[in-house]
């Protein structure tokens, strides 16, 4: 993952939904799910990769999404996830 990643978080990897297809998850994936593509120590498999969505690619972290913690990560991205939804 960007050396900017707090290691061992995986925020972004599951707080955000991704409509676009990805290795294994062929539909995308919901919101609050840990994509397949997630290791054990939550790194990215796809990182770098050409089959990695185009989504993960633009989503660079920043103090502000990413916090001091991982929770607060996760509350910060499942707020945007929330806020970006169609009505």
């Amino acid at each position: 993952m960007s050396a900017f990643c707090r290691e061992g978080c995986g925020a972004c990897c599951i707080a955000p939904s991704i409509t676009s297809p990805l290795p294994g998850m062929p539909n995308g994936k919901p919101a609050g799910v840990a994509c397949v593509q997630l290791d054990d120590e939550l790194c990215c498999k796809v990182f770098g990769q050409p089959q990695r969505p185009a989504f993960c690619g633009g989503l660079q972290p920043s103090a502000e999404m990413c916090g001091t913690s991982r929770e607060e990560a996760m509350v910060w991205l499942s707020r945007l996830e929330r806020a970006t939804q169609p009505v």
